[in-house]
């Protein structure tokens, strides 16, 4: 019955999506092109808020909890389990004041608005996943823009979504690399979890009646062991993950 009801919802909620990026795809290039940096990361704000609402249509709700006192001075490298695409908007939005930047596949890097003109322009990085030489010169020039700017980088070093909520093993040389290329961020784990129930049927129709969280952790200081921070980064994560059926 859930999975019935979930088809005419899907369709309202792709609707909604799709006008969404379509909408703010040339505010995007007016605030970017006519008032610079400052108002492009505002629209994209406000543009995840927007894609964020429209999971309202599924019954979806969401829990961001950070109680960490997350100083706005110096670059952070984020580093959350990865469920779905789902987990973006959220972070995006209530980390807002940090300036999130992603790691994020190459091939997001055309054809879908609003989403790739933000990583082609925002700040991001746009990876080969088949090349590995490539994509790492790509998170060493992200580790040392955060460094320079004092923003944040948001990397999922599970490398793909988990589709059943159970975390995958961390693939660690992505976020060493950040660390070498940013020594004075602070890491910022953060566990996800019930976005993976937004595509427990596929890509269509999507879950509904889901109820997602994010818990921030105790930011993490950068030390000269990067195999032990990265164990120590992954332990936190883990430790906020909720495995329900």
């Amino acid at each position: 019955m859930q999975k019935l009801l979930a088809y005419p919802l899907s369709f309202i909620y792709l609707i909604l999506f799709g006008l969404t990026l379509v909408v703010f795809h040339p505010i995007q290039w007016i605030c970017l092109n006519l008032f610079g940096y400052d108002a492009h990361q505002k629209s994209v704000a406000l543009l995840n808020l927007c894609l964020l609402r429209c999971t309202h249509a599924l019954g979806t709700t969401y829990s961001f909890k950070n109680s960490q006192n997350i100083p706005e001075d110096r670059p952070l490298i984020i580093v959350p389990n990865h469920q779905s695409m789902h987990d973006i908007p959220p972070i995006i939005w209530y980390m807002r004041k940090y300036h999130p930047k992603f790691v994020s596949k190459i091939e997001l890097g055309k054809g879908i608005p609003s989403v790739s003109f933000n990583l082609r322009h925002g700040g991001s990085v746009l990876i080969d996943r088949k090349d590995s030489r490539q994509a790492l010169t790509e998170i060493a020039k992200l580790g040392k823009y955060i460094e320079k700017y004092k923003r944040s980088a948001v990397i999922f070093p599970e490398g793909t979504r988990s589709r059943t909520g159970q975390t995958k093993k961390f693939q660690p040389m992505g976020l060493k690399i950040l660390m070498k290329n940013c020594p004075s961020a602070l890491v910022v784990p953060i566990s996800i979890n019930n976005s993976w129930k937004m595509l427990k049927y596929g890509k269509f129709p999507n879950g509904i009646g889901n109820h997602l969280t994010f818990v921030v952790h105790e930011p993490i200081e950068i030390s000269d062991n990067l195999d032990d921070m990265v164990a120590l980064t992954e332990r936190a994560v883990n430790s906020g993950i909720q495995i329900d059926p």
